[in-house]
């Protein structure tokens, strides 16, 4: 797939508009007498290029062994903590967070076989991906996911500097396929695997470490899911 479904008209927007600076720049030079001027125009259609490799979208070959599960995203691998996370998992959750670069694929996979539960969207600021600041304050979106096994798993979109929007296609009830497409952040930022604590889930992943969304193993699925009560999945559906 050469452009995602989801880059929808801000792609069209953003490229057309460049596009047509440059095509009105070299006009304008040419018009003025001023054909030699006429390159400036190559300047804007180089940064439509650029952009519009923003929404590119890459077929990926997932991993032979079906208990491996794929990271959900495109980029380097920032950090790998323990955090408290109130929203799905409701307890201790294990996050492996990803900066994604504007020069990375930003569409968002689902990293197992999964059920959607839940998408919780949090409003937010737009602080740089970079800082860890972002990771509580900016703009995200939590989707909810129970794996075949019955364990509950998290994504998040976060939002950065330059990626304000956030596309969450999925919605409760509806299944993904490991590696499945369901979203995109636009021009890039962090995305996040959350998976409870106490189902010992070990990364297959290293800080700093490069990864590709639908085909880098990000760990090996838990044999079983831990047992827990309540949580967002015993009210299905899109939480503000």
């Amino acid at each position: 797939m050469l452009v995602s479904r989801y880059a929808g008209a801000t792609c069209a927007l953003q490229v057309g508009a460049l596009w047509a600076l440059g095509a009105a720049t070299a006009g304008t030079a040419v018009a003025l007498g001023h054909p030699a001027l006429a390159w400036c125009g190559l300047v804007p259609l180089g940064l439509g290029l650029f952009v519009l490799s923003f929404y590119r979208d890459p077929e990926r070959q997932g991993p032979a062994d079906p208990a491996a599960w794929v990271s959900p995203a495109d980029g380097v691998v920032t950090d790998i903590a323990t955090v408290d996370e109130p929203h799905f998992i409701k307890g201790k959750a294990l996050r492996v967070g990803i900066f994604l670069s504007p020069l990375n694929v930003h569409v968002n996979r689902s990293p197992a076989a999964a059920v959607v539960e839940a998408v919780v969207p949090r409003p937010g600021l737009c602080l740089p991906a970079t800082g860890p600041a972002c990771i509580d304050q900016n703009e995200s979106t939590l989707l909810g996911l129970r794996t075949d096994a019955g364990l509950r798993i998290g994504v998040r979109q976060v939002t950065g500097a330059l990626a304000r929007t956030i596309v969450c296609a999925a919605t409760p009830g509806q299944r993904l396929a490991r590696g499945e497409r369901y979203g995109m952040i636009k021009l890039g930022s962090r995305t996040e695997l959350l998976v409870p604590a106490e189902a010992g889930f070990t990364p297959a992943v290293a800080l700093g470490q490069v990864v590709r969304g639908g085909e880098t193993v990000i760990g090996l699925a838990p044999a079983q899911a831990p047992a827990v009560g309540g949580g967002a999945g015993d009210d299905q559906g899109r939480a503000g």
